[in-house]
């Protein structure tokens, strides 16, 4: 995986740069914002940052960039009740668009990973709990 930015444009003024970690944001914000993505998945580390109330807008996204062309792999917590072969369709269009719009390079995968699905969780309204415990 790339960690340098690659000389992304020549022009007559200098070179453009695009770093991975734009690429990470670009591709995290894309995966969220299809229907039925309860999450990214970071691991570990992604975790702590979390806990330590950092928002890392990259998190469960890995990039390989090159001159002209990017690799993604997406790591991600699914919604329960959703076809999980129609949001990982609907995540590599949107990150792949995404991506080719913002920086004109050229996405040639995007792997998703499903690595937890989440449950809605019914809570009880705390008088309710108040009332069963106090008679």
């Amino acid at each position: 995986m790339s960690t340098l930015a690659a000389d992304y444009e020549r022009t007559d003024m200098g070179t453009i740069q695009i770093a991975p970690e734009v690429i990470e944001v670009i591709a995290g914000l894309a995966t969220i914002e299809v229907q039925g993505v309860a999450g990214m998945s970071g691991g570990f580390a992604g975790g702590i940052a979390e806990l330590l109330g950092r928002k890392n807008l990259s998190k469960g996204v890995k990039v390989e960039v090159g001159q002209r062309e990017a690799a993604v792999d997406v790591s991600i917590i699914v919604e329960y009740g959703n076809r999980i072969p129609e949001i990982a369709a609907e995540i590599q269009r949107n990150v792949k668009r995404s991506i080719e719009t913002m920086t004109g390079l050229h996405v040639v995968e995007v792997n998703v990973q499903i690595h937890d699905v989440h449950f809605k969780v019914t809570e009880k309204p705390e008088e309710e709990d108040a009332q069963l415990r106090v008679k």
